[in-house]
């Protein structure tokens, strides 16, 4: 799966969890992004798309 909104340009970050012992790993977290259909220029094209941009209203719905 793609890992940033090809609108927005947003991608997931990176930080740790840590257990109540205080050990602490590495994790991401990375942004709700949907596999939608959209209008790009004059054609339809699927497109990875975070869910913020979704509901905004920033992709035009093929």
């Amino acid at each position: 799966m793609a890992k940033h909104c090809e609108i927005c340009g947003k991608v997931g970050v990176v930080g740790s969890n840590i257990s109540h012992a205080h050990n602490v790993t590495k994790r991401t977290w990375e942004p709700n992004l949907q596999r939608v259909r959209a209008k790009v220029g004059e054609e339809n094209k699927r497109i990875w798309v975070c869910t913020r941009c979704l509901r905004s209203g920033k992709v035009k719905k093929a």
